[in-house]
């Protein structure tokens, strides 16, 4: 099974295209589900973000109060540096986990929907393409502004806490412009899928798990074996 990853700037309509991909049988593991699971009350990263941000991000049954969370560490690098620090060491090693659930499975490929895919770097060595979601930036802005709710400062100031979306588009392998009708983007994500399914990578990856597998095979059971004989 190969790794492809699935990112676009904030309100440019990723959701939809995973959608799409969803529709079309393809298996997805969506980071922001994850996030949202390794904050839930009591896990390593709730406990860490109450004992750094306080009680004032946290609702009165314990649950995390995003949009509180949200002020605070989009006003501040700093403080946006620290919340990553302790939600993505749980993220990625939750996301691990379900990828190698899903290569026992069989599958030929899976797509990680990361919305900080190039702006934290750490997962981009690990896929084999990459497809990004873009939009023109008015409609990013005006999409994000009635979506969320916020004003044109709010949402300007999130958007520019992101690499741009001219950048990412350079660094992908695959580019979905979503800024016309919903059919024109589902006939891009078509093409996009038609050319993964037409890649063998997946083959390679399984030859090495098997061969890895049948040389620890072997070194368990021949190994011991053969020091016995040696020292019978």
């Amino acid at each position: 099974m190969f790794l492809v990853g699935l990112t676009g700037g904030i309100a440019t309509g990723k959701s939809s295209v995973a959608s799409i991909l969803r529709n079309m049988g393809i298996e997805i593991i969506d980071a922001d589900v994850v996030a949202r699971e390794v904050v839930e009350p009591g896990k390593q990263a709730w406990k860490k973000i109450r004992k750094e941000f306080g009680e004032a991000v946290f609702h009165s049954d314990g649950t995390l109060n995003r949009p509180a969370l949200g002020q605070i560490v989009f006003s501040d690098p700093d403080k946006r540096h620290t919340l990553n620090n302790i939600t993505h060491p749980e993220i990625y090693k939750s996301i691990l986990f379900r990828c190698i659930k899903l290569f026992f499975c069989g599958h030929q490929f899976a797509v990680i929907d990361l919305p900080l895919l190039y702006e934290s770097g750490k997962m981009v060595k690990y896929l084999h393409k990459a497809v990004v979601v873009v939009c023109e930036p008015a409609q990013q802005l005006e999409r994000l502004m009635n979506r969320d709710k916020l004003s044109e400062s709010e949402a300007v100031k999130r958007i520019q806490a992101q690499m741009s979306l001219a950048e990412k588009a350079k660094r992908a392998d695959f580019v979905i412009n979503n800024h016309s009708d919903p059919e024109d983007t589902k006939q891009q994500v078509e093409k996009v899928v038609k050319e993964l399914r037409s890649l063998k990578t997946h083959w390679k990856y399984r030859v090495i798990v098997l061969s890895t597998v049948l040389l620890t095979v072997t070194v368990l059971t021949v190994g011991p074996y053969t020091l016995y004989a040696h020292f019978k």
